[in-house]
């Protein structure tokens, strides 16, 4: 056999795959020791539809409580308190509750009819019935409900 033979290219070969990958992992390394935790600087102007990604619940909330953790940092300057919004169901006989504002997402919970909500903000996502808002639902479980089966007490919620 030659001296490059088969099992030794393709030796060759994966070692050089591996050292590239290495290569590209440590570049890449000092840019993800910096900020381990990147945070999102978007403003409350921001027009553009979010990611479905950007869009869970649970994403939502564990946002909320790190700006919340960040404030009771800096006490230093007095707050004004967040507004809150309310709601009342008006879907009959509940209303299902899902872990992303579409129809297809999986459901979480339900709330029945008549119960008042707390409502942290709201999204444009699948049409309901001819309504594409979604309101993202605070009440324990933080999961998005359809706004044409939630009827605002008061103010409208605010962007997410």
């Amino acid at each position: 056999m030659s001296p490059l033979s088969r099992p030794s290219r393709f030796r060759r070969i994966g070692l050089c795959v591996a050292t590239g990958a290495l290569a590209a992992v440590t570049a890449a390394a000092p840019a993800l020791a910096a900020d381990p935790h990147p945070v999102d600087h978007r403003g409350e102007a921001h027009t553009s539809a979010p990611a479905s990604d950007e869009l869970s619940a649970s994403a939502l909330q564990r946002e909320h409580e790190a700006r919340q953790e960040a404030q009771t940092q800096n006490q230093a300057k007095p707050q004004a308190p967040k507004k809150t919004y309310k709601g009342r169901v008006i879907a009959k006989p509940y209303l299902l509750l899902r872990d992303k504002p579409t129809r297809s997402s999986k459901v979480v919970g339900s709330v029945e009819y008549g119960t008042v909500v707390k409502i942290f903000c709201k999204t444009t996502g699948d049409n309901v019935d001819g309504n594409d808002r979604w309101y993202l639902l605070t009440d324990g479980t933080w999961a998005w409900g359809s706004a044409r089966y939630i009827e605002n007490i008061g103010a409208a919620p605010r962007f997410c």
